[in-house]
């Protein structure tokens, strides 16, 4: 049995190239956006809070892009009352609302992106938008 593996990480150039594609697309459809790119542990690796983004939604973009890492699914799609339980349960660091979505490379989640500031397709729309860079990263169309 081995004690060792070799994996797979999102790098910071990885989070630093997916935080500016977000942007870019933010941009494009003219909405403001709070942006976290973190670890497969839900670490930051990277954020932007744009000009005009709404303050607070740095913390919703942080716990979609926690969820999506631990869980390795997009976020949003927990049944209605399960959702509830689950933010009680972690305290809200579980959070069901759309825009995270996991870096997934040959199988194994990397990293998540979490996105907050617009309607739930517009940070859905941005997070995929960084995740179209990652060479070889599974998408969620």
């Amino acid at each position: 049995m081995p004690f060792t593996k070799t994996a797979t990480i999102l790098t910071y150039e990885g989070a630093a190239a997916m935080l500016a594609a977000a942007i870019a697309k933010a941009r494009e459809i003219n909405v403001p956006q709070c942006i976290c790119v973190v670890d497969a542990a839900g670490h930051l690796l990277a954020f932007a809070r744009m000009d005009g983004a709404f303050a607070m939604s740095e913390e919703t973009a942080l716990a979609k892009a926690r969820t999506s890492a631990c869980y390795g699914v997009p976020t949003g799609g927990i049944a209605e009352g399960v959702d509830i339980k689950l933010a009680i349960a972690t305290q809200g660091r579980r959070i069901n609302l759309f825009g995270g979505l996991p870096v997934i490379v040959a199988g194994t989640v990397i990293g998540a992106i979490g996105v907050g500031s617009g309607s739930g397709e517009q940070d859905t729309a941005v997070a995929a938008a960084g995740l179209a860079v990652i060479p070889g990263a599974a998408s969620f169309d």
